[in-house]
């Protein structure tokens, strides 16, 4: 069993607060990773498995009643989102007996999507999300593997590349038919394979709503509740640019990422390595993979941008904390990598602050005063040495 950093944050929320969800898409690894920190709370617990009619027919009758006899243990439900009429019993529960770690909830959808939580378990209830596996977490670190594969357990791990197309495709085919109308998205399955695959030959562009709801032949507002609904199953990271008042017009529209690499190329039919640095999304493809060896690191209190001017300057990430930019990151294709003008006046523009230039295995040196490179393997513990 592979080690994953969010065992720690699952740990230590479950040590204070009385429940904690854990989060992400599915088959990211959130069962397995439950059942590991099973052994970690401190005291008896049981699981189950809220797609499993047996184990959903339990809840039927009277929850309360059905919950109150595992008061001492720490319960575990699996794909919380089956039962949102399970919400306010469990607040019930935990305000007649508070103790941390009581429930552990695991589900497919952000806590905007999962509103019951937020409504009746406010101060109840932490959040950890489960991302597919970082490169950082694989006993080996093979970036080319992981970035054409993704980090989907089943994906990465499979034992054979056919195998892990056939993962994905199967994933993808019962992600869109049956998992995101099951959560809510009101898209037909056609309507949004084609939303998944319009978004991956666009990987890392800035986001056009219209020329999308154009696409689809739909309205603007419902495009918009799609996106939302996509990123909120973890399936789609929306970048925003970073404003300032330098003076200067700015880049106001997102960046859409498809989150999982692997997903990506499966829907660009993009099997080997070949195929993937003949297609034009390659390097869109390669920032988006990195940008999610990054951001799934960075505190709380610590947030992503780009920046992006209408005169060419230009950052592929940078890193707010507390009203300063901390950190700049340049994402490479190459190991032998060069600053265009438009990233020098981009880093002048916000304070010059630290630039890293992530390449595909590049050793680690500094190019210049304060930027220096590194390769996507190094990235984790340059990432420690340049965010304080």
């Amino acid at each position: 069993m592979i080690p994953r950093l969010a065992q720690s944050d699952l740990l230590q929320r479950l040590a204070y607060f009385p429940a904690v969800a854990l989060l992400g898409p599915r088959q990211a690894g959130k069962t397995t990773l439950a059942q590991l920190v099973q052994i970690n709370v401190g005291r008896p617990s049981v699981y189950f498995d809220l797609e499993r009619s047996s184990d959903l027919a339990k809840f039927q009758h009277d929850p309360v009643l059905f919950l109150e006899q595992f008061a001492n243990q720490t319960v575990i439900l699996d794909e919380i989102h089956r039962l949102p009429n399970l919400f306010p019993d469990l607040r019930g529960l935990i305000d007649r007996n508070r103790l941390p770690g009581r429930f552990i909830l695991l589900g497919s959808a952000s806590p905007d999507l999962l509103k019951n939580t937020s409504e009746s378990l406010t101060g109840r209830i932490a959040y950890v999300e489960l991302t597919p596996f970082l490169l950082r977490e694989l006993p080996v670190a093979d970036y080319q593997t992981h970035w054409l594969r993704g980090g989907f357990p089943n994906s990465m791990l499979a034992p054979t590349t056919d195998i892990s197309v056939i993962w994905r495709e199967d994933f993808i085919r019962n992600y869109v038919e049956r998992d995101l109308p099951q959560l809510g998205l009101p898209a037909s399955p056609t309507q949004s394979q084609r939303l998944l695959t319009l978004l991956a030959n666009q990987q890392g562009g800035l986001l056009n709503q219209s020329a999308l709801a154009n696409a689809l032949q739909v309205r603007n507002p419902v495009m918009t509740s799609y996106l939302s609904f996509l990123e909120q199953a973890f399936l789609v990271r929306r970048l925003q640019p970073y404003y300032t008042n330098v003076g200067k017009r700015l880049t106001k529209a997102p960046k859409l990422y498809l989150r999982d690499s692997g997903l990506l190329h499966q829907l660009l039919r993009l099997y080997d390595t070949s195929s993937l640095f003949g297609h034009p999304v390659v390097g869109g493809s390669w920032e988006g993979y990195v940008l999610e060896q990054i951001i799934p690191l960075l505190r709380y209190d610590q947030l992503p941008f780009f920046y992006r001017t209408a005169d060419g300057a230009e950052l592929d990430l940078v890193v707010e904390s507390q009203g300063k930019i901390q950190l700049a990151v340049e994402i490479k294709l190459s190991d032998t990598p060069t600053l265009s003008k438009g990233v020098t006046v981009a880093l002048q523009d916000l304070g010059n602050p630290p630039l890293l230039v992530v390449t595909p295995s590049s050793v680690t040196y500094q190019l210049r005063q304060n930027v220096t490179v590194c390769s996507v393997v190094d990235l984790p513990d340059q990432l420690a040495k340049l965010l304080h």
